[in-house]
């Protein structure tokens, strides 16, 4: 039997590690499921080489933002390899879909059967993200079990990488803060970053007056530690990073030099209008989430799902179905005048430092698990649109070709990856 020098090398693609400050035409060598090497014209015998060319070699792609407990979290989870291998993804976080009471569930239905790498920001609700967090009453304070909580998250010590909570209009205006205080504390008690959702989400409640969507995130301020998560920064919704006026929150600058974090999740918030507000005021995110789900990909929802919600009028912070992808998403990012250089670090070693994983993932290391994404970047006239209706054209999109996960090869087939659309001339 031959003994190979490796077992898989690519050889000649455009290599960017930005854990090791690599960006360059080089050959990443894999050993089983380990990078064995990098370099340039890596010598070697290979039982197979790929000839990546004119290609991205990235660590593998870590989205901080999916809904992935399928079935449970009823239409609004999406399976775990479609959102992942099958989309050019190697890790995916799923955003509060399990709680104290599902995450057994979710560990045996979601984590194990995955190719995918699974982890989990945990729900600090006792009912978690089921149906996309569509019933506003199952998320008041006395629905959330602090200790209970705390217990699961260190007997799913492996999994649980923080917390999820929602900062909005809708919760503020029937509780005020208190759902997040408790949050808080579930972050606190197991030293963990607490991820929240900005923007609102539920609409208001009938007959009570409005909280103001301007005065949320200074009330968080007093809530949260550095380390914790600011989500949706770009978002259409009020209650977000730019404020009631137009311009930028006057409280931002003050929340990032405190060590607070910002997690795009793009999804059915994003707004090219107000992402352009917020990086022209030098305000650029940490980690770039997708945020895909049912509710905002042309997935067929699961069988013996009502075909209408009975909270239906609430869908309007879900409109506009396409199909996405975390790559789709850093398309997006290179639209709005952003550089590759900014961009990779976003969804590879920032997300690895988010979730305190920095020597296991985001890095093409030797000796780490071989998790590698390659990416073609191509080149053409391309229309990408919002779901406020705002259409942006780009000579430049990032689609998935296949990506390793642990030395494995996986091909970019999911049906969530959308149709590229040529923009008239």
């Amino acid at each position: 039997m031959t003994a190979w020098s490796y077992d898989l090398v690519l050889r000649g693609g455009r290599v960017i590690d930005p854990a090791q400050a690599l960006d360059g035409i080089m050959d990443v060598a894999v050993k089983g499921a380990r990078v064995a090497a990098i370099g340039k014209n890596l010598s070697g015998s290979a039982g197979e080489s790929v000839d990546v060319r004119g290609k991205l070699v990235l660590p593998g792609l870590i989205d901080t933002h999916a809904h992935v407990y399928r079935h449970v979290s009823g239409r609004f989870g999406l399976d775990a390899d479609m959102v992942g291998v099958r989309s050019g993804v190697t890790t995916v976080v799923d955003q509060g879909g399990p709680s104290v009471l599902t995450f057994p569930g979710f560990r045996e239905y979601v984590v194990n059967p995955a190719a995918t790498r699974v982890l989990a920001f945990i729900s600090a609700y006792m009912v978690g993200g089921l149906e996309g967090h569509y019933y506003p009453e199952l998320y008041r304070p006395d629905c959330i079990a602090v200790d209970d909580t705390i217990r699961s998250g260190r007997e799913n010590a492996d999994l649980v990488r923080g917390v999820k909570g929602h900062a909005e209009i809708g919760g503020f205006t029937r509780w005020g803060d208190e759902a997040m205080r408790r949050a808080a504390k579930i972050g606190r008690g197991l030293d963990l970053p607490l991820y929240i959702h900005f923007g609102q989400l539920w609409a208001l409640p009938d007959g009570k007056e409005a909280y103001d969507a301007d005065a949320i995130l200074p009330a968080m301020l007093e809530i949260l530690r550095p380390g914790d998560i600011l989500a949706h920064p770009f978002t259409r919704h009020p209650g977000g990073f730019v404020g009631r006026n137009g311009k930028l929150h006057a409280v931002i600058r003050e929340a990032l030099a405190r060590g607070l974090k910002t997690d795009v999740g793009h999804g059915s918030h994003f707004s090219f209008k107000m992402a352009q507000r917020v990086l022209e005021a030098g305000i650029l995110p940490d980690t770039l989430g997708a945020d895909m789900h049912g509710y905002n990909t042309t997935m067929p929802k699961p069988r013996g799902t009502p075909s209408e919600h009975p909270d239906k009028d609430e869908m309007h912070l879900f409109a506009g179905a396409q199909n996405f992808s975390l790559t789709s998403a850093m398309t997006s990012m290179l639209a709005l005048g952003l550089t590759l250089e900014q961009v990779v670090p976003m969804v590879t070693s920032n997300c690895a430092a988010m979730l305190g994983m920095q020597d296991e993932v985001g890095t093409l290391k030797s000796g780490v698990d071989a998790d590698i994404s390659v990416l073609d970047d191509v080149s053409g006239r391309f229309v990408l649109e919002d779901n406020e209706g705002t259409q942006v054209t780009t000579e430049r999109m990032l689609r998935p070709a296949f990506c390793l996960r642990a030395g494995k090869r996986f091909d970019a087939d999911s049906p969530i990856l959308p149709k590229e659309l040529l923009a008239a001339a």
